[in-house]
């Protein structure tokens, strides 16, 4: 559905022409998707301000007549804006554009319907079923059957490590722990002092790591003790993780770098089972334009409201 036409060899922006002037706004839903363009004309006693505006409402999903609905409605956009013809299957010209917002329910989807990448969660020995426990917070203590929902990871890495925070020791009175000479202490980025007590068994990170990825995964969500200030152990699961060949890797250290480890691995774990998704989406998004948006602001709405550039736009948010 388009709400107004422009007659055939009429260009509204005529005046400005090869000018990024155009802004979009995409509200793509799970059934329909909502887009609306606006964009300067000659003032006149229809648009008195100067600005025309123009909405276009499709099927989300749609792909006998075109494979992507906010590509679809930008399109028809820009035929309205310019007057001139934009061909479905070739890369729309993005030269009249000035910025295009989306929000979508891409991700809460897949979270929903548990469409998301298949993807493990590396963690510290001993603590495989930490998100099956939780904090065990009990909203409902007196319920005979509490349903709860499933972990959103296929397997469990156990890295063999253990760190441990250095700077008190509990008695009657907290004071400051000495070191001894023969212990691995270092500093954390939080300025905590960090006590190495296990070092990882770096083999056997790598042999775990490429079973699963012969097992089929390709996105892991990594979340080691204290890693919030120690990061050392975290990161280098990273690096053998890349070289293995992992396409998404999420490190809770970088990603929310907090003290509580449940909240840390639950926003880690999710990322890592929607972002890979959501980036296919983009990408796909970005693949049909002529620039690929260099140079215009392309941005989604995350959870919070807030807007976030399409190459950070992820799973978490």
């Amino acid at each position: 559905m388009l709400n107004a036409k422009s007659s055939p060899g009429h260009s509204p922006l005529a005046s400005h022409p090869g000018q990024p002037s155009i802004r979009v706004c995409i509200d793509r839903g799970g059934t329909f998707t909502d887009c609306v363009g606006i964009f300067p004309v000659e003032p006149t006693a229809e648009h008195p301000d100067g600005e025309r505006v123009v909405v276009v409402k499709l099927l989300s999903e749609d792909p006998g007549h075109y494979a992507d609905a906010p590509r679809e409605g930008i399109r028809r956009i820009l035929e309205a804006a310019t007057g001139k013809s934009h061909l479905r299957d070739e890369p729309l010209d993005t030269s009249n554009l000035a910025s295009i917002r989306m929000g979508t329910t891409v991700a809460t989807n897949a979270l929903l319907e548990r469409k998301g990448e298949p993807c493990a969660l590396v963690i510290t020995r001993g603590f495989r079923d930490l998100l099956k426990i939780g904090n065990q917070a009990r909203p409902r203590i007196f319920d005979l059957k509490i349903a709860k929902p499933d972990v959103l990871y296929q397997s469990v890495i156990q890295v063999n490590e253990r760190v441990t925070l250095d700077d008190y020791t509990i008695g009657s009175h907290m004071t400051p722990s000495q070191p001894h000479a023969d212990d691995c202490v270092v500093l954390g980025r939080t300025g905590e002092r960090v006590r190495i007590l296990t070092a990882p068994d770096w083999p056997d990170v790598r042999s775990q790591l490429q079973q699963a990825y012969d097992g089929g995964i390709r996105s892991i969500a990594v979340c080691l003790m204290h890693s919030y200030t120690f990061t050392a152990n975290e990161e280098e699961v990273g690096r053998i993780a890349r070289d293995i060949g992992f396409s998404h890797i999420t490190l809770s250290s970088e990603l929310v770098p907090m003290v509580k480890i449940v909240p840390r691995a639950h926003s880690a774990t999710v990322d890592a089972y929607l972002t890979p998704g959501i980036r296919r989406y983009a990408d796909g998004f970005s693949s049909g334009f002529d620039s690929g948006f260099s140079g215009m602001r392309v941005d989604f709405m995350q959870s919070d409201g807030g807007l976030a550039p399409i190459n950070k736009f992820s799973g978490l948010r």
